[in-house]
């Protein structure tokens, strides 16, 4: 994100009434406490939700990786000394050429890495050969994060947004981005009933789940 779309959303995280504390690293987290090096923090909850880091499979595949845990890939996206295997998505550390520095791991370019390797494999199964494969160069269309109910930021092309007016272009991007129009329009009407009757949902992981079945004998519990 720019600056200044940076700004924007700080300023409408704290008027929700969060502390944001800028230019800190987390070293360690305790039960009940985190610590930014010598500082100490109590905390009754930790929710950790910044950063993405490659999965364990990228280990199998005797691959430099980066700190993250991501494949340290070629300019178009294969192995080094490993042409036969593509590595796309979060677990891709590719450079940009275009900019010199690495690309995000969003959607987007999730999706354009894997049109760029259906591209690629097409072309070789054609020829029967393995021309000089063209590099990567990643679109950015702009970036957009959601902070919470009308909040929002965007910046695309040069052009910042934020508050109600790029939350509500994060909401159409992201319904004309499903597949199906069936699909489109019952996340619409999903998205439109919570926004008028203030419901919330969330999904979450709390313990090991109990299963009950009901037979004519009685309850069994599995877990």
């Amino acid at each position: 994100m720019p600056e200044k779309a940076g700004r924007a959303a700080q300023r409408q995280l704290e008027k929700m009434g969060v502390e944001v504390r800028l230019e800190r690293r987390v070293t360690d987290m305790r039960p009940s406490e985190v610590r930014f090096g010598e500082e100490v923090l109590p905390a009754g909850n930790i929710i950790w939700a910044a950063g993405v880091r490659g999965v364990p499979l990228a280990q199998t595949l005797s691959a430099p990786v980066d700190e993250s845990g991501r494949v340290l890939v070629r300019p178009d996206l294969s192995v080094p000394e490993h042409p036969e295997i593509f590595v796309i998505g979060d677990l891709a550390h590719v450079i940009d050429p275009s900019t010199g520095q690495a690309v995000a791991g969003v959607a987007p370019a999730a999706i354009q890495m894997g049109r760029h390797v259906a591209r690629i494999l097409r072309a070789e199964i054609a020829s029967g050969e393995s021309p000089e494969r063209p590099h990567f160069h990643y679109a950015d269309k702009g970036t957009m994060a959601t902070i919470g109910r009308n909040r929002a930021v965007a910046s695309i092309r040069g052009i910042n947004l934020s508050g109600f007016a790029a939350w509500l272009l994060w909401s159409l991007v992201h319904i004309l981005s499903l597949i199906g129009f069936r699909k489109r329009v019952f996340v619409f009407l999903s998205w439109l009933w919570s926004y008028f009757s203030f419901t919330k949902s969330a999904r979450l992981i709390t313990g090991e789940s109990e299963l009950r079945i009901t037979t004519p004998r009685g309850v069994l519990k599995e877990k």
